[in-house]
């Protein structure tokens, strides 16, 4: 009995099969652990594209190595606007107040329940630098490890995460227009090591009746790495949902820094304005 029941399970009409369904079965496992990352049975289609809003089946962006430094610690030019150096918060306010961020070792650092902090003045078309730290320690996984973000005027985000080895939906991980573009590349270094941003923001503008006349538009360039080549907002950037452009504002934008509940340290944050050629 016992080699007539090895005989069968030995056999190829068994064997294939067997294969077969352990390979569907460990495919749709997969899918399923992709698919989780997104909304996508949940949110809308992105304009212009086949992707929705979050879409956990989106192409993943390829990993660059970037170099050990780019812009790391570099000074202001002599005509930039500094932001924070280290010392103060002077330059930054909360919806509460005064901004809670604790400042140390020439960073600032997320304060538990403080809020979101942003620039007491605003400015339109612009050159930003700024140094993010995800926590060393890691803790969580996908939007709920090392999330911040950079927000021009509280609406379009440039999104801020770990995404070092942490899988999420690619338009919500580091350096995505959040809920819309994907970053080129995913060029994150390890927790707890300074990154930098250098962002070229441009403003958009609104004609006498309100209409969208020329949409927002960012360069990015994450770590020495350009991850987006004036790349042009869609409207705001709100979650699980798309944006437009339907709240008409001045080109003057404030600059937030997102409080989502995780200890995240920012340094060396400065501004240049951007001139128009030819301009006296």
């Amino acid at each position: 009995m016992m080699r007539l029941m090895l005989k069968h399970f030995l056999s190829p009409k068994f064997i294939v099969p067997a294969l077969v369904v352990g390979a569907a079965v460990a495919l749709t496992a997969a899918d399923a652990v992709k698919k989780s990352l997104g909304y996508e049975a949940t949110s809308p289609l992105i304009p212009g594209t086949k992707w929705h809003v979050h879409d956990g089946t989106r192409p993943v962006p390829p990993v660059v190595t970037p170099a050990a430094t780019f812009s790391h610690l570099a000074p202001p030019p002599s005509d930039a606007t500094v932001l924070f150096d280290g010392k103060d918060l002077s330059k930054w306010k909360s919806g509460k107040g005064d901004a809670g961020w604790k400042i140390e070792g020439g960073y600032m650092e997320v304060a538990p329940k403080s809020g979101s902090i942003q620039t007491k003045d605003s400015f339109a078309d612009f050159q930003l630098h700024l140094e993010f730290a995800t926590p060393a320690k890691v803790d969580g996984n996908s939007q709920g490890r090392g999330n911040s973000g950079v927000l021009f005027n509280g609406v379009y985000e440039v999104q801020v995460l770990d995404s070092y080895e942490n899988p999420t939906y690619p338009d919500g991980q580091c350096a995505a227009l959040y809920g819309q573009s994907p970053p080129l590349a995913n060029a994150s270094k390890k927790p707890g090591e300074w990154q930098s941003y250098d962002i070229i923001w441009e403003s958009p503008r609104w004609d006498a009746d309100g209409k969208i006349a020329k949409k927002a538009a960012v360069t990015v360039i994450h770590n020495g790495v350009v991850v987006h080549h004036r790349k042009e907002y869609l409207g705001n950037t709100p979650h699980q949902n798309n944006g437009n452009y339907n709240k008409p504002h001045a080109p003057e934008v404030f600059i937030q820094l997102q409080d989502h509940n995780n200890p995240m340290r920012f340094r060396n944050i400065w501004l240049r304005s951007l001139r128009q050629y030819d301009q006296p």
